[in-house]
C-alpha cells in the first residue's frame, strides 16, 4: 500500500545559529580584503599592458603612413617635424604645444617631482619630454625629445595622463626611440639607447636615474611583467 503523503513526518529542517552566520560573514570579509585588492591589480596591470600594445601599434603606423604619402622616413634628424608628422596622422584629443614656455604646455619643462624613476627615488630630467606633447583620445599623453649631438628622437607615453599616478618610468611611463632607419623600437630593445644586457635601465636594483627608461620592450612582450613591478 502507498505512503499518504499527506501522512509522511517531514524532517527537521538544520538551520544556521547567529554566530554560525557572524563567523562565516566574518571569513568571507576576510577573504575578499585580501584577494579584491589583487583583482584590482591584475584589471589594471591588464590595461596598462594592452594600452601600451595599443600606443605602440598607432604611433608605428603614424610613421608608416607618413612614408607612405611622402616616400620620406622621419630618423633622428627630421627634428621637430615628428610631432607635426604625429598630429596629422593620429587624432589628438588635445595638443600641447613643446613644453617649454609654451602657454599650451601640458607638462612644464621646469617642473620637478612630476616624473620618477623606477624605484621612485629619483625625479626625471624634463627636459627629455619637452620637444612636443599632445593628448590622444583614450588620454595618453604623448612626449617627444629631439637631443641634439648625436641625433636622437625619444618618444614617452604616459598611458594613464598626467593627473593619474604613479606616474614613474616603466610602470605607467614607457620610452620608445626612432632609429636610423625610421623604425619605431621599444626602449630597452636591442640597438636602442637604454638597452643593458645587466639590465641598467630596468631593474628594482638599479639606482640609475633612467632606471625604468629601458622597460618598454619587456612590458611589451613579457606577460608577468607588471605582475613583477617593484612596489
Amino acid at each position: 500500500m502507498p505512503y499518504c503523503l499527506s501522512n509522511l513526518v517531514s524532517p527537521k529542517k538544520a538551520a544556521f545559529t547567529l554566530a554560525e552566520v557572524l563567523i562565516t560573514l566574518g571569513i568571507i570579509g576576510v577573504v575578499s580584503a585580501m584577494t579584491i585588492p589583487t583583482l584590482v591589480q591584475n584589471q589594471q596591470n591588464k590595461t596598462l599592458q594592452s594600452q601600451l600594445k595599443k600606443t605602440y601599434s598607432s604611433l608605428s603606423q603614424a610613421l608608416k603612413l607618413y612614408q607612405a604619402d611622402t616616400g620620406y622616413i622621419l630618423t633622428p634628424k627630421s627634428g621637430y617635424i615628428v610631432k607635426e608628422t604625429l598630429t596629422k596622422y593620429l587624432k589628438v584629443a588635445q595638443d600641447c604645444g613643446f613644453g617649454y614656455g609654451d602657454p599650451d604646455q601640458c607638462v612644464s619643462n621646469t617642473s620637478t617631482d612630476i616624473y620618477k624613476n623606477l624605484t621612485n627615488n629619483t625625479s626625471i630630467d624634463m627636459t627629455l619630454l619637452d620637444d612636443g606633447q599632445f593628448i590622444l583620445p583614450d588620454g595618453t599623453l604623448i612626449l617627444i625629445e629631439n637631443k641634439g649631438t648625436p641625433s636622437r628622437i625619444y618618444i614617452s607615453a604616459d598611458l594613464n595622463g598626467l593627473n593619474c599616478k604613479p606616474n614613474q618610468l616603466g610602470k605607467d611611463l614607457f620610452m620608445f626611440q626612432i632609429t636610423n632607419d625610421g623604425i619605431l623600437l621599444p626602449m630597452g630593445a636591442e640597438g636602442t639607447d637604454y638597452y643593458d644586457e645587466n639590465d641598467l635601465y630596468c631593474s628594482d636594483n638599479s639606482t640609475d636615474a633612467l632606471n625604468g627608461a629601458g622597460c618598454t620592450y619587456k612590458a611589451l612582450y613579457d606577460k608577468d611583467y607588471f605582475k613583477n613591478l617593484p612596489k
